[in-house]
């Protein structure tokens, strides 16, 4: 099997499976109980929010969620309850995942203004834009870190800036939000001085179903979930003591080494890319062509993501081709797989009806290898050409 699915999911590293059933078999204890099985689940869930805080820009805290759509739902529902009396405007871009979209739906049914900002051909939202649209009645922004189904590398890092020195200048409040999903456990984040990120544990070798928001300890929202409590009072519900242990451990584990994975992910990719578009005619690459390995290298492509266009061809008839040979890959965003319609972020990218539909989105793991690129561009060009020669493109 060789597995090219890594953005919509990734295998757990076996020590967090371990660790996970040994929880659930032992330290079985709720955290909020007042026994000592209760204050070790405690311990536990101190130590993982420990290890996350120290990969993290200092001055934040950690709210253990679901995933990363509880965590994008959290940042821009709770700021907006808490800012609605400053003002009403959020801006976005519209190549944000659909946890992003969807919210900003609901808040502008809720009264809410949203501008969502056009991208470059590469998926990329350059920074003065954002500058241009912000004015004194803006109360957020939310930009991505890397894009999920093209893996450009947003501009965090200059827009966090930029909206720090707006606050100061104009006496604002303005929040800015990333969704980290797809740069969590890939791209080191300590550099990045938000006020909210967005993470998801599944998507680096952690356990689904857990995930956490950074939020500025400064920033204080009000709760979310509430009830027992829990998580500072953010989010009530009885802590997932074994999902978070694994999160802790997985982010821990992600991050060790994590220039030397990354280049050789992007050894990888970069095979793939070559070998593909030298084997095969009209491929296309949607995304940037070169590769970044830090948030300093804002508009480039994280080494994780490489989407083709293979023209003449129906992204969906080889994604199955390839899965009878046991080759997992995806036409996009899994959190939208079962919808119809183009993808919009290649939409807001300029391409064409016949060019999404032609589209591979294949993504990488620090377990991926040369060795298996080779059965890869073999297995597809095969595919390709049977394709095209059958003349089965409408």
């Amino acid at each position: 099997m060789i597995y090219l699915d890594n953005s919509a999911t990734t295998r757990q590293y076996d020590e967090v499976t371990e660790l996970m059933y040994r929880m659930a078999r032992e330290n079985y204890g709720n955290p909020s109980s007042l026994h000592a099985l209760g204050f070790d689940a405690g311990n536990i869930l101190f130590d993982a929010r420990k290890e996350i805080e120290d990969l993290m820009h200092p001055g934040g805290v950690v709210i253990f969620t679901s995933g990363g759509t509880e965590s994008d739902n959290m940042a821009l529902i709770s700021t907006a309850r808490k800012l609605r009396r400053r003002g009403k405007r959020i801006i976005t871009t519209r190549v944000e995942h659909p946890a992003v979209l969807e919210t900003c739906r609901r808040l502008a049914d809720d009264g809410f203004e949203v501008e969502y900002l056009n991208v470059d051909s590469d998926g990329y939202v350059e920074p003065e834009t954002v500058r241009e649209a912000l004015t004194d009645d803006t109360i957020l922004v939310s930009v991505m870190t890397v894009n999920n189904e093209v893996g450009t590398i947003g501009p965090v890092l200059q827009v966090s800036r930029m909206i720090r020195d707006y606050n100061k200048q104009h006496g604002s409040q303005i929040v800015f939000h990333t969704d980290a999903v797809q740069a969590f456990g890939k791209i080191p984040m300590d550099d990045v001085n938000c006020d909210l990120i967005s993470v998801s544990g599944h998507k680096f070798h952690g356990p689904k179903g857990v995930g956490f928001l950074y939020m500025n300890k400064d920033l204080k929202l009000p709760a979310f979930i509430i009830g027992g409590g829990q998580e500072n009072g953010y989010r009530s519900s009885t802590e997932n003591t074994p999902g978070i242990a694994g999160l802790g451990l997985a982010a821990r584990m992600s991050h060790d080494d994590i220039y030397d994975k990354m280049v050789r992910m992007g050894e990888v990719n970069e095979y793939l890319r070559r070998g593909l578009m030298e084997e095969l005619e009209d491929v296309h690459l949607n995304g940037p062509l070169e590769l970044g390995y830090s948030l300093h290298d804002s508009g480039k492509r994280c080494p994780t993501v490489l989407n083709l266009t293979f023209a003449k061809t129906r992204g969906e008839v080889l994604l199955h081709t390839l899965e009878q040979e046991r080759i997992y890959v995806s036409t996009g965003s899994a959190c939208s797989s079962h919808k119809t319609g183009d993808s919009h972020v290649l939409l807001a990218m300029g391409l064409d009806h016949k060019q999404i539909e032609g589209a591979i989105r294949f993504s990488f793991s620090e377990f991926n290898t040369i060795e298996e690129m080779d059965e890869v561009i073999d297995r597809t060009k095969a595919a390709v050409t049977r394709f095209r020669r059958l003349g089965s493109f409408r």
